[in-house]
């Protein structure tokens, strides 16, 4: 008996480890999903977007305040102030034109007649010019259907406004939530241009697709859509040469990439997102401009707000080309590249603080 007893106890503490470990297994995936789900609700740091708009805001926000002084009347005079203020800010003629004519609307309908009310009219005019992304709840959290992996995204934009940084801060913000990300280096016009994006691979803690200088473009996408599909990979993202002298070269191979990936995913690439450098003001939308005479394009990401007082730049792309902006760039840290969220954006623009006792938004 004392042997049966021996095996018993034996089994016994077999199953009680057993039973501690999965135990220990699902306080792990909890703790995960804990870390996780907050991992993505931070993903909207909207104090990041506040201190991005500094600049912007002193030279838009804060000057508009100073010229709708207490007992000042709404008149012609006023509102051309207001006018400059925002053509100076870079909202441009058209879109300044469509503000101040809905903000007049809005005077004589309301009867307003408190000069300091127009400061929340242009809040509330401009929130109503930017274009919501279709999708905008999944970039929120840089989601994507999970029926339809890999989600693909091809990279187009000029040289020198952050196309490569954005690649890698992009990439980052999709492995925080859990997604598995592969990089394809299909820019092989430029030289150092895949060691650049290694490095920012590298940085993200995702793996990248590339071949030698000189290359087929279209052959590192395929390359890389068909490693994602053999992986199970979550997220494709492709970058592309910068170039735009030459637009018939460019809208070929951007046609020849598209055409090679859909070979592996008939709806391949589900995104097409145009970089846009903020810092240079109205030559970003020019640029725009001739990108969508050569690509189907989803959504822009704008950068470099943090270093120009231009970011109302936003408000024109936004209402002039009906494209929405999906992300902004904040800063120059790999996770300063924030979901664009007009209402968190507007908020952003329109505030600033004023007590420093408490730091409360006023």
């Amino acid at each position: 008996m004392g042997f049966f007893n021996k095996i018993k106890e034996k089994v016994s503490n077999v199953v009680q480890n057993a039973s501690d470990a999965v135990q220990s297994a699902k306080e792990a995936v909890i703790n995960a999903t804990e870390s996780m789900v907050n991992s993505v609700s931070e993903l909207l740091n909207v104090e990041k977007i506040k201190d991005g708009l500094t600049k912007t805001r002193s030279s838009f926000t804060d000057k508009i305040k100073a010229v709708l002084g207490v007992g000042r009347k709404i008149d012609d005079a006023l509102l051309e102030e207001i006018e400059e203020i925002l053509i100076t800010a870079d909202i441009g003629v058209n879109t300044t034109e469509k503000i101040i004519e809905a903000v007049k609307i809005r005077v004589k309908k309301d009867k307003i007649e408190d000069a300091t009310q127009i400061y929340d009219l242009l809040k509330e005019e401009i929130l109503n010019l930017l274009v919501k992304s279709p999708s905008a709840s999944n970039d929120a959290n840089f989601g994507f259907d999970e029926n339809d992996k890999p989600h693909t995204i091809l990279v187009i934009g000029v040289n020198g406004v952050g196309k490569t940084t954005t690649i890698g801060k992009l990439a980052y913000n999709y492995r925080r939530t859990g997604k598995q990300v592969i990089i394809g280096a299909a820019d092989t016009f430029r030289a150092a241009a895949n060691e650049q994006l290694e490095i920012w691979a590298e940085r993200a803690g995702v793996a990248i697709v590339q071949q030698g200088q000189g290359a087929d473009p279209a052959a590192v996408a395929f390359d890389t859509l068909n490693s994602a599909i053999s992986k199970n990979a979550d997220v494709v993202i492709i970058d592309t040469a910068g170039r735009l002298h030459n637009k018939m070269n460019l809208m070929a191979e951007l046609e020849k990439i598209s055409r090679v990936m859909k070979k592996l995913k008939d709806n391949a690439p589900n995104d097409v997102f145009l970089i846009l450098d903020a810092t240079t003001g109205q030559n970003a939308i020019q640029q725009a401009n001739e990108f969508m005479k050569v690509a189907n394009i989803t959504g822009i990401v704008l950068t470099k707000l943090d270093g120009t007082a231009k970011g109302g730049v936003v408000i024109p792309i936004a209402s002039e080309l009906k494209i929405p902006v999906r992300y902004i760039g904040v800063g120059e840290k790999i996770d300063d590249l924030q979901p664009f969220d007009p209402t968190a954006f507007v908020n952003a623009l329109f505030e600033r603080i004023d007590d420093k006792d408490n730091d409360e938004v006023k």
